[in-house]
């Protein structure tokens, strides 16, 4: 045949011939299927057979003619041109021998799945898509559930004129590509049922910080359509590469999205939107166990393109699960276009909003990019009101798709009330480099237009848009001219959505991970409610407790899921360097204000000294939850294999209660030596340091919390107006403490660290510590890098 292959006749190099997109699937069909990846088959249009098209009707002098002195920056003017080359192209004829060859081949596919009028997808494939610095992502046409001959000829053509889409055109000509050095090539593939399962899309890389520790795998129910077009905001897992590879199913995250759309086959076989009944809303539109599957492709698949390519290739996977089989297919796959050019960037850009300043939160949403962006609102109904946007106006939108491109170039950021991480809009905000907040579900109801607002998306995954126009600063950090130290230094992480951006920077581990804080934004209800409504017990606010156990019906398996994956996220994103866990240091007023946590706290007059830490863990008014915890912590450690992780208990008042928290740990199966689990203690009260050589007959080491041993040590109530000026870790009766400590760590050989405030604010207790030979010292992020110099300088002196 002159103008039709057969896809796994095609292998990767055959890009001139049918476009990144059919070139992939034939070099998958062919290498990856004996491995066990599935990909439909089928067979392509070349890019001869569109050339062919074009000559038969004479139209490159005629399109030409529509591009002669156009502006193609001015929108109206963009999208009279593009309008009137689709419409004369929509008017040509194919050409019977190309009719003829595109017949034959699509009669074969009948006669293979003996299916008479077979159900195929029909998918455009410039030759110049998908390429490692250009993802074209969706500049053309792709068509579902297309039937028979008369039909499918009809959207080959409509392909064909999809590359003179609006978005294509700008996208070309904002990138230097000729109009006619590109060709259109169609894919034609056996529809997978996904409109009886569901579909997503998946990331080798991190698509916010580039981490190529991750898959991201997003997952919809029902046809693929609404994910890629932003329509819905899926459901979201990320998953470990690095276990992955050593055959453990580490899964970091389990998100469930709103999905509000299905999209269906109607009675013509038509596609149609439909809404999601709650039930399906909140429930997971894919099994743990399909998660599992897909990111072993997404690995094999990113595995075989590095070996063509001979460097690294993140991929972007579309997938699909076919409804009437339960198979699981890969429907496309292409090269990352975003994150994997920033790989050889060794500079560490960060945004802050200035202290002070901040705000009140309007609304928040899917945080796309780390960069902050202020301006004007601008809410724009449809992409053909572009002539409204003005440069640096913030883009306010119902959703966006690739035909918004021109208006977003000109935003200072961007707003939409759909959409998830992996939609077309968030894939084209990243690479234009625009900050967007996707999903935020009221915007356009929210804002109107002037009102004045900053949008932020560096604080992790959660993006806000405050009111007003904020000053905020960029720092940009060569790390190619750090040098190591002796004394190590670690980080204090509390929130897991930034881990694998701060991982960044150049540290030793983690000192200090706070499980409250994944206790509070990630279970978000008092753990003896879920213990008691696991019991079948009646507890108060159940309600609520059920809202935020959306996607689970099991209390327990809800929450050793979500610290499970908030620890696993912090312990994957500085793996195997390690991340010392402290267990929950809730006082019971923070404990009493949870959903549901009235019933459980008693009113005391110093939380601060009251019933807090160790006190909790083996008491019979707590001992269950602290059991969920141990088993969550278990679970990281043995099942996701991330053995960095250590453990530490905060405010063990005497060894005695160290050994009945130790001994509810090995109740739950958290052994001190199994697997080489370290267990170390908080030096926060003075009875640690008076008697540290009781304490280290039991524990494995210590990590100080100077705030606590301030406080207790000078008799101050941190938290009172009043005092604060008699709070300050530098007083001589605290650093006494400091170094009996250190000096008693030392004595033992254990393991002596500080995940306090302290060195984080002052420079000298940073040099006090390391003259000291204290083992490490953990510091916020944003004090690392200072830090990092003092105690260079100081080594080094």
């Amino acid at each position: 045949m002159q103008y039709v292959r057969r896809l796994d006749s095609l292998k990767n190099s055959d890009v001139a011939l049918v476009g990144g997109k059919n070139a992939s699937l034939g070099e998958m069909i062919g290498s990856l299927k004996s491995l066990g990846v599935k990909v439909p088959e089928g067979f392509a249009v070349t890019a001869e057979g569109y050339r062919a098209f074009i000559a038969h009707n004479g139209f490159e002098p005629k399109i030409r003619h529509y591009f002669e002195g156009v502006d193609l920056t001015d929108i109206d003017a963009l999208n009279r041109c593009g309008l009137a080359i689709r419409t004369l192209m929509l008017g040509g004829e194919i050409p019977v021998e190309l009719k003829n060859e595109i017949t034959q081949s699509y009669r074969e596919m009948e006669r293979q799945y003996a299916m008479p009028s077979v159900d195929v997808a029909v998918r455009s494939s410039a030759t110049a898509e998908d390429l490692p610095d250009a993802s074209f992502a969706g500049q053309q046409e792709s068509y579902l559930n297309v039937r028979g001959e008369e039909m499918l000829i009809e959207h080959i053509k409509r392909c064909f004129a999809s590359l003179f889409t609006d978005r294509a055109i700008s996208y070309r000509h904002s990138r230097g590509y000729d109009h006619f050095a590109v060709a259109l090539s169609v894919g034609v593939q056996k529809m997978i049922r996904s409109d009886l399962a569901s579909s997503g899309v998946m990331f080798t890389i991190d698509t916010e910080n580039g981490s190529d520790k991750l898959i991201l795998i997003n997952s919809i129910w029902g046809l693929g359509e609404n994910i890629v077009g932003g329509r819905v905001n899926p459901d979201e897992f990320y998953v470990f590469k690095p276990t992955l590879k050593e055959e453990k199913v580490t899964i970091l995250k389990r998100q469930v999205g709103s999905k509000a759309l299905t999209m269906h086959y109607d009675e013509r076989h038509h596609t149609i939107n439909l809404s999601t009944p709650k039930e399906r809303q909140e429930s997971f539109s894919i099994t743990d166990e399909e998660v599992a599957t897909l990111a072993r492709y997404a690995l094999l698949i990113e595995e075989h393109y590095t070996a063509l390519a001979g460097e690294y290739r993140p991929m972007d996977i579309e997938w699909a699960k076919d409804g009437q089989s339960g198979e699981l297919f890969i429907v496309q796959a292409r090269p990352e276009t975003v994150q994997s050019q920033k790989q050889n960037d060794n500079f560490f850009e960060q945004y802050h909003l200035r202290e002070g300043g901040i705000s009140k939160i309007l609304l928040s949403g899917k945080a796309i990019g780390e960069k902050i962006g202020s301006g004007r609102v601008k809410i724009i109904h449809s992409p053909h009101e572009g002539d409204r946007f003005n440069t640096g106006d913030v883009l306010v939108a119902d959703i966006t798709d690739p035909d918004w491109e021109p208006i977003m170039k000109k935003a200072s950021a961007v707003i939409t009330n759909r959409g998830g991480r992996t939609c077309h809009a968030a894939i084209v905000a990243r690479e234009i480099g625009v900050p967007a907040v996707v999903g935020t579900i009221t915007a356009t109801e929210v804002f109107h237009d002037g009102d004045e607002v900053t949008v932020s998306c560096a604080d992790g995954e959660s993006g806000r848009i405050y009111e007003g126009l904020l000053e905020y600063d960029i720092s940009r950090i060569d790390l190619g001219n750090l040098t190591s130290t002796k004394t190590k230094l670690y980080m204090n992480v509390g929130n897991p959505d930034i881990a694998f951006k701060v991982a960044k920077l150049p540290n030793d581990g983690v000192g200090l991970a706070r499980m409250e804080f994944i206790i509070t934004h990630y279970v978000n209800a008092h753990p003896m409610a879920l213990v008691e409504l696991s019991q079948g017990k009646e507890i108060n606010d159940i309600a609520a407790v059920r809202a935020a156990m959306k996607g689970y019906s099991d209390p327990k398996r809800f929450f050793i899921d979500k610290v499970a994956e908030g620890v696993g996220m912090i312990a994957a994103a500085f793996y195997p360097k390690p991340v010392v866990v402290r267990t929950t240091d809730f006082k019971s007023n923070e404990y009493k204000h949870m959903t549901g946590g009235s019933a459980y706290e008693k009113d005391e007059e110093n939380p601060m000294i009251g019933f807090r830490g160790a006190s909790r863990y083996y008491s019979s008014e707590y001992k269950a939850a602290f059991e969920w915890e141990c088993e969550a912590i278990k679970r990281v450690r043995d099942e996701m294999g991330l053995d960095n992780v250590k453990v530490m208990l905060p405010f063990v008042r005497t060894p005695e209660e160290g050994r009945k928290a130790i001994a509810v740990m090995n109740e739950a199966g958290l052994v001190q030596g199994e697997n080489a689990l370290e267990i170390y203690a908080m030096c926060e009260i003075p009875s640690n340091v008076i008697l540290a050589d009781q304490f280290l007959e039991i524990f494995d080491g210590y990590s100080i919390g100077s705030n606590d041993l301030t406080q207790l040590t000078l008799g101050v109530d941190r938290d009172s107006s009043l005092v604060s000026a008699v709070f300050d870790e530098r007083n001589d009766a605290v650093t006494r403490m400091l170094s009996q400590a250190i000096r008693a760590c030392k004595e033992r050989g254990k393991y002596i660290g500080i995940c306090g405030q302290a060195p984080s604010d002052y420079p000298e207790i940073t040099r006090f510590l390391v003259n000291e030979g204290i083992d490490s010292i953990s510091l916020n992020p944003d004090s690392l890098l200072k830090m990092r110099q003092v105690v260079s300088e100081l080594e080094n002196s």
